[in-house]
């Protein structure tokens, strides 16, 4: 059989299975082929009825008699029978609301059933047992390791075995999807080796050979993917991109701060710096936990891009992001020429002039800021993706940088290369295992900022059962006397008749009880239904110290600094992944008082959770990744896209030694050289 038939020639099926098959991504012998288990259920060993335990699934071979079909006073249809197994012991058969039996059995039929047998009064008996006819051919539902798919709402489980012994005959026709030489570096199993493992297993062993097989291949294609991407990108060489590193100029920077900065920002600083020497165009990620200074080492490099006469370019997911950044980023650069200016400089720093470029940015002024990209006055623009719109163009663009990665897509990178195909950094507040960096952002290479700067008290953080309400509200109020603020997250906007039945937090909702409970305090608050110039006036006014409690959905923003914000309040924290609450948690601790985070949750026994205990125990974000990576999985956290992809088989392509092999085999094949990892703990 070839595998690359349509399905619809070779099923015994109708159009409308066809048709659902289709939608499932099916549509040749070979897509049906690659629809592979999900999970496995033991139901190879064959009982007795004297053998088999009550209560639990047993597997019995023997034969059915006396079937009959009875209707119940109120109409429903049960077919009953005897089924006597190899021993001549028999035990009541009965199927509830499937008189369709009676046209599949007749009396005397060999059948292998699969079910729990019961004690019912002074009879054993199985109910509604799944069965197959015991004949000369292999047995498809039990009997063996028995496959268990992903199913429809009308394709079963059992359907697509059945359908899958329609096609075995097509596995030795398919072609294989990995090099040879990888196949034999890696010791894996011919794809068709696999293929039929996985859908007619004979052990567990190879089982497991099969699925290491695929979650080697899914990956390795992966890698290839986003190694392409990565060559495709430094594939153009130009010798303008070569920026010297000036050491005596991060020395300056380094002393014009009024801290000193940790190791990893040093030697992130100083990878970057290194790419950026070559004539191909970096691409590199950085990552770093809340608060641990990644706007610090985009500042440097953006000094050392300036002092070599290069434009640079920082893109931010929002306008009030945009905003905080032209302060903080222009504060720096203006400190840093200052300082270079005194008789303590090693070099000098020329006062770099820096920009805001939004939609909310007049048009009179947009177009003086565009002309200045333009002729090479504007030596650092900080502003939305419409930064790479058609209408904005550098006279030399040797840097961009965007902050958080995953709003970053693949056509924003091609309009990059039409103005310049400049060095490359993306930043991301979200600690990510490395496992998964290595995987989602594997275009990049990697630099991690593992420390934070400066003395920061760890942020108090505790769950909290909304029994305790009242003592955590009396603690907020005295620290709003003391001149604090507060943060209060909320799931939703507004309250749905379902989620208030299941009690459920709103904003809308929230602000109405905070108003009666905090009767003296100035609060506000904060949506996604809001349009920009809205959030930024409100933050503007929060940060001003305007109002005491901020009420939020999850769109308040990452990296927005509010020093005098001492206490988050998160809502709902059940419906949280660990990451989000982390990145919460960071909205707080960005001052020298203490910062405290309650966690509240729905329901009183939620507080006990595990999950969120977590959170009282970790401060590290890489550590409460790693523990969402693995309770929750890596589609909510990163996007991964699943594609019916069994859970457990996405677990182990993602182990780190998988991961590794992979890539270095995706690096052979693709001529790439294969330098060292940095090693992250």
């Amino acid at each position: 059989m070839d595998s690359s038939v349509s399905l619809s020639t070779v099923l015994h099926t109708t159009k409308e299975y066809v048709a659902i098959l289709k939608s499932m991504g099916m549509e040749t012998v070979e897509d049906l082929l690659s629809y592979l288990p999900r999970t496995y259920e033991d139901l190879s060993a064959m009982h007795t009825i004297a053998s088999a335990p009550l209560e639990t699934k047993v597997t019995l071979r023997g034969t059915v008699d006396r079937l009959k079909l009875v209707r119940t006073r109120k109409g429903k249809k049960l077919v009953t029978g005897i089924f006597v197994d190899a021993e001549g012991d028999t035990a009541e058969v009965i199927w509830f609301n499937q008189p369709h039996i009676m046209r599949m059995l007749t009396n005397g039929d060999g059948v292998v059933l699969t079910g729990k047998l019961v004690e019912n009064g002074y009879k054993l008996q199985l109910q509604s047992p799944t069965f197959e006819r015991a004949g000369d051919q292999p047995l498809v539902h039990a009997g063996r390791l028995v496959p268990i798919y992903q199913q429809h709402e009308r394709i079963t489980t059992k359907w697509l075995r059945e359908k899958m012994v329609l096609v075995r005959p097509a596995i030795e026709n398919l072609r294989e999807t990995l090099p040879e030489d990888v196949l034999s570096e890696e010791n894996l199993l011919p794809r068709r080796d696999a293929v039929r493992a996985l859908h007619f297993p004979e052990d567990p062993a190879e089982v497991e050979r099969a699925m290491e097989r695929v979650a080697f291949e899914e990956m390795f294609h992966l890698q290839q993917r986003v190694l392409t991407e990565k060559q495709e990108w430094q594939g153009e060489r130009q010798e303008r991109l070569k920026t010297p590193m000036d050491a005596a100029l991060i020395r300056t920077f380094f002393r014009s701060l009024n801290f000193t900065p940790t190791d990893s920002q040093r030697i992130a600083i100083f990878e970057i710096l290194r790419d950026m020497e070559s004539d191909r165009p970096m691409s590199r990620l950085l990552e770093g936990d809340v608060g641990s200074g990644k706007t610090l080492v985009a500042t440097a490099v953006i000094a050392n891009a300036i002092r070599s006469r290069g434009q640079c370019a920082l893109m931010v997911p929002t306008e009030v992001l945009a905003k905080q950044h032209v302060l903080t980023i222009a504060r720096q650069l203006i400190g840093l020429q200052r300082f270079a200016a005194t008789a303590d400089a090693e070099t000098s720093f020329p006062l770099p002039r820096v920009e805001l470029l939004t939609g909310s940015v007049p048009d009179v002024q947009a177009r003086s800021i565009k002309q200045g990209l333009i002729d090479g006055t504007v030596d650092l623009v900080i502003g939305t993706h419409a930064l790479i719109t058609d209408d904005v163009g550098f006279k030399d663009l040797r840097l961009v940088i965007v902050d958080e990665q995953h709003r970053f897509g693949v056509e924003h990178r091609k309009r990059l290369k039409e103005k310049g195909n400049p060095h490359f950094l993306a930043m991301t507040a979200t600690p990510i295992p490395r496992t998964l960096a290595l995987t989602a952002y594997g275009h990049h290479d990697l630099s991690v900022l593992l420390e934070k700067p400066g003395n920061r008290k760890p942020i108090s953080t505790k769950v909290v059962s909304p029994r305790d309400r009242g003592t955590v509200e009396r603690f907020i109020d005295r620290e709003i006397v003391q001149g604090r603020q507060v943060f209060v997250i909320c799931p939703l906007i507004e309250e749905s008749q379902n989620e208030e039945i299941l009690g459920v937090k709103s904003v809308e909702r929230e602000v109405e009880r905070l108003q009666k409970a905090f009767l003296h305090r100035r609060i506000a608050a904060l949506h996604g239904r809001m349009t920009p110039a809205e959030k930024d006036a409100l933050m503007r006014q929060f940060r001003d110290g305007g109002s005491d409690i901020l009420v939020s959905t999850s769109v308040i923003e990452v990296g927005i600094d509010v020093p005098n914000a001492t206490i988050i309040v998160i809502e709902g924290a059940e419906r949280f992944g660990l990451a989000q609450l982390h990145q919460f948690r960071g909205r707080v601790g960005r001052g020298d008082e203490q910062s405290h985070c309650f966690l509240f949750t729905t329901h009183p026994h939620q507080a006990q959770s595990p999950r969120l205990k977590a959170m009282e125990e970790h401060r590290s974000g890489f550590v409460l990744a790693e523990i969402d990576l693995k309770l929750r999985g890596p589609g909510d956290l990163y996007g991964f896209r699943q594609s019916g992809m069994p859970e457990g088989q996405l677990t182990r392509m993602l182990s780190p030694e998988l991961v590794v092999r992979a890539r270095r085999a995706a690096q052979r094949v693709l001529g790439m050289d294969q330098a060292p990892q940095s090693k992250i703990s």
